[in-house]
This record gives structure tokens, sequence and C-alpha cells, in this order.
């Protein structure tokens, strides 16, 4: 049992780590976009990014499920079926914490400001050197807020991975399906071991982000 609770917390980080880097990837211009534009219609793209938020998760993994599985577009297209696989648990990860790391790039991107911008193109910075050179920086804070965000709510995921992945031990059980099977069969010993240790470390990264964004409030002072 504790070979397999292994097993699920290396594959939970597999998941975790590589969920939380496909989102800063897909989710840096996503977020880029919505704090510059001015689009009317802007409200609908930030409706679609939230939409994980009020979803029930069970809704959600329904959905994916019909999506990446045998019968679904995607396999009709000719990309194989997702469902009940490691790539899978990726897609639906990804659709599930993008508003996690989506909204806080926007908020940190909003707050910089349009004016260091301004200031860098009159010293004949081009458009990328302004982006990774004064908006990157200054959006620190939300990076590392979105990191892990991201990274933290992947690592809680239940509904949403049980409905896609099912609960393959070694490819798709990860460490919240791992604590459910321990309290269906009465093992609240290892429930209790996997559970804690999962709660300390939501309470560091959660401490680890507010001590990061205070210091960086403190050097701006």
């Amino acid at each position: 049992m504790l070979s397999a609770d292994l097993t699920a917390f290396v594959l939970t980080l597999k998941l975790a780590l590589l969920s939380t880097f496909i989102l800063l990837i897909i989710g840096t211009p996503i977020a880029w976009w919505l704090a510059r534009t001015n689009w009317r219609f802007r409200f609908l793209v930030e409706a679609m990014v939230a939409l994980p938020l009020v979803l029930p998760p069970t809704v959600l993994g329904f959905y994916l499920l019909i999506l990446l599985g045998a019968n679904g577009p995607l396999a009709l297209l000719g990309g194989g079926t997702l469902a009940f696989s490691f790539t899978g648990l990726v897609f639906g990860s990804v659709i599930y914490s993008m508003p996690f790391v989506i909204q806080p790039l926007q908020d940190a991107f909003q707050a910089a400001g349009k004016r260091p911008l301004e200031v860098a193109a009159t010293l004949r910075a081009s458009p990328w050197d302004r982006f990774f050179t004064v908006a990157i920086p200054l959006a620190r804070p939300g990076f590392i807020t979105a990191a892990v965000l991201g990274f933290a709510h992947t690592i809680g995921e239940f509904g949403v991975v049980l409905m896609i992945g099912g609960n393959i031990p070694g490819q798709t059980q990860v460490l919240s399906i791992a604590i459910y099977d321990h309290v269906e069969s009465l093992d609240y010993t290892s429930a209790h071991l996997l559970s804690g240790g999962l709660l300390v470390l939501s309470f560091i990264l959660l401490a680890a982000v507010y001590a990061s964004n205070k210091r960086f409030r403190v050097l701006k002072l």
C-alpha cells in the first residue's frame, strides 16, 4: 500500500508540474491580451476563462470525458482517445486550473499600468523588449501567485481527474483518489497520512505566496 501511495504522490507531482508549466505558457499571452485589449466583448472571454470556478467538477469532467472519449470529436478527427490516460489528466487539469493562473496574471499586468511601457517605448524599445524587460518583471508577483495556485489546485483535484482518468494505479490514480480509496476501505491511518501531508503542503505554498507578495510590496515602497 505504501508503494502505491508513493506512486500516486509522484504521479500527482508530475501532473501538477506539467499542468502548471503548460498553463503559464498559454495563460501568459491570454492574460496579457485581456489586460490590454479594449475589445467590447472581452467579458465573454473572461467568462469562459472563469467558467471552471462555478461549474461542478463532475459537470466539467463529464464533458471532457465526452470530448476525449472513444466516440468523442477528438477521436472522430483521428486524434485517438485521451480518456483514462495521463495525457487526458493533463488536458483536464489545464482546463480546470486555468482561471487560477490567468486571473492572477491578468491582475498583475493591469496593476503594472501602461506608463512604464510608454516610457520604454520612448526609449525605442520594441514591443517584445517592453514585454519581456518591463511587463514581465513588474508582474512577477502575479507569476508567483499564478504558479503556486495552479500547482496547488492541480494537486487537490478530484472530480475532474476521476471522471476523465478513472482510478488506474500507476497511470491515473493521483493522491486525491488514493485518499478516497483509503477512506472507502476504512483505512483511516493511510488517509490521515496523505491528507495531512497535502494540508501541510497547501499551507506552505500559500504562506510562500503571501510572504513573497509582501516582500515585493515592501521593495516597491
